[in-house]
C-alpha cells in the first residue's frame, strides 16, 4: 500500500448555486476502506448536467443537491494507493471511474443514481479522489489522462445507445444531433462499426469539422428547420435506423418523422426541454422503438474501453482549462461554441 504524500486534499467546491459561487479548500484526506482505492486525477471533463447541477437547476428526484459540493463525474489518474482487500486493481494503475459506481452490472435501477458523482455525492474534482474498487475502470495505454476523462458519461451514453439498448448493424443509418460529447462519440462509434453518419447542426462554423470527423452529410438546421424532410431525402425515403435523441421536447417529433420503419430512438438528453409534441401515429405506423438510456453500468464501460482500444478511437477534445478555471469552463460549455469534450486539467 502506497500513499499520499500530502495530508489534506485540494477540492474545488460549489458553496452556493450559480457560477460565481465556488471555492477551493483543503479537505482532510480520509483513510481508505478495506475494499477502496485512492488515484490521483490528472484530468476531469465536464458534462451538461455539471452545469445544471452548479446553476442550481437539475432536476430533483427527492434528493436535492446537497451543499457544499465537489462537482463533476468523470475523471482519469493513476492508482496511489489501495485498501488490504483490493484485487481489481494495483498502485500505479491508469483508470477512470463509473458516473455511478454501484451500477456495476444488470439494468438501470432507481437506487444506482443516488450515488452519482458530483450530483448526489461529491464528484471527482479534486487533487485526490476515491472510492470502491468495482467503480473504477482500467485505461487504454494509447489514450492520455485528459482523452480518457472524457468518457464515463459522453461516450458510455451513447455505447449504450448504440450497442448495449441499440443493435446497430453495418450499413445502417445513424442519425446524431448536435456536437456535444454524446453526438460526437456517437457519430465516431457509429463509425467503426461501418454506419454511416448523418449529423445535425445548427452552427455553419462546425459544418467542416464534423464533416472531417466523417459526418455525411451535415444537415444545417437554419437551411432546413424542419430537418426530417432532408433526412428522408438522403436515405431515399426510408428513413434512418437509429436516432441518437440528445434534444428532447423540442426535437422528438422531427426524429420521429426522420426515423424508418422499424427504426430506434434512443433519448439521452433533454437540451431543449421536456415538453414537446409527440404524435402517437407515426410511432405506431413504423413501428418505431423509443427508449431512454442514463450512462451505463461498469460492465458496458469495460467492454466499451476494449472497444476503443481495439479500433484505436480517438476522443475529440475542444478546449482544456486549469481546475482554478473551472467557472469560465462551465461558462464556455454553457455558450454551446464547443464541439466534442471540455476538459479540466489538474
Amino acid at each position: 500500500m502506497s500513499a499520499p504524500q500530502d495530508e489534506t486534499n485540494l477540492v474545488a467546491q460549489i458553496d452556493a448555486f450559480g457560477l460565481e459561487h465556488f471555492s477551493f479548500v483543503e479537505r482532510p484526506i480520509v483513510p481508505l476502506r478495506l475494499d477502496e482505492i485512492r488515484i490521483r486525477v490528472r484530468a476531469a471533463s465536464l458534462n451538461y448536467r455539471d452545469l445544471l447541477v452548479a446553476l442550481g437547476q437539475f432536476p430533483s428526484r427527492g434528493n436535492d443537491t446537497r451543499l457544499p459540493l465537489v462537482p463533476l463525474s468523470d475523471c482519469a489518474g493513476e492508482v496511489i494507493e489501495v485498501g488490504d482487500a483490493v484485487e481489481r486493481l494495483a498502485v500505479g494503475d491508469r483508470v477512470s471511474c463509473a458516473q455511478m459506481p454501484s451500477w456495476t452490472a444488470g439494468p438501470f435501477r432507481p437506487e444506482n443514481a443516488q450515488a452519482t458523482l458530483g450530483c448526489r455525492v461529491d464528484g471527482v474534482l479534486a487533487r485526490y479522489f476515491q472510492g470502491h474498487q468495482r467503480g473504477f475502470v482500467k485505461i487504454p495505454e494509447a489514450l492520455s489522462f485528459e482523452e480518457a476523462a472524457t468518457l464515463p458519461t459522453a461516450a458510455l451514453t451513447a455505447w449504450n445507445a448504440l450497442f448495449e439498448v441499440g443493435d446497430l448493424k453495418p450499413g445502417q443509418t445513424v442519425l446524431v444531433l448536435g456536437s456535444g460529447g454524446v453526438s460526437i462519440f456517437a457519430l465516431q462509434f457509429a463509425l467503426a462499426a461501418g454506419a454511416r453518419a448523418i449529423a445535425i447542426t445548427g452552427s455553419e462554423a462546425k459544418l467542416g469539422k464534423l464533416q472531417q470527423l466523417g459526418a455525411e452529410p451535415v444537415i444545417l438546421r437554419s437551411q432546413e428547420p424542419e430537418w426530417s424532410r432532408a433526412a428522408l431525402e438522403i436515405t431515399g425515403g426510408l428513413g434512418v435506423d437509429h436516432v441518437v435523441e440528445t434534444g428532447g421536447g423540442g426535437t422528438i417529433d422531427e426524429s420521429i418523422k426522420a426515423a424508418a420503419t422499424g427504426g430506434s430512438i434512443v433519448l439521452v438528453g433533454l437540451l431543449t426541454g421536456t415538453a414537446g409534441r409527440l404524435d402517437m401515429l407515426p410511432i405506431l405506423a413504423k413501428t418505431l422503438r423509443i427508449q431512454g438510456v442514463i450512462v451505463g453500468s461498469v460492465e458496458m464501460f469495460e467492454r466499451m474501453v476494449g472497444m476503443i482500444d481495439h479500433l484505436g478511437i480517438r476522443p475529440v477534445i475542444d478546449a482544456t482549462f486549469e481546475m482554478q478555471d473551472i467557472a469560465a469552463a462551465l461558462e464556455y460549455l454553457k455558450s454551446g461554441r464547443h464541439l466534442g469534450k471540455v476538459v479540466v486539467r489538474l
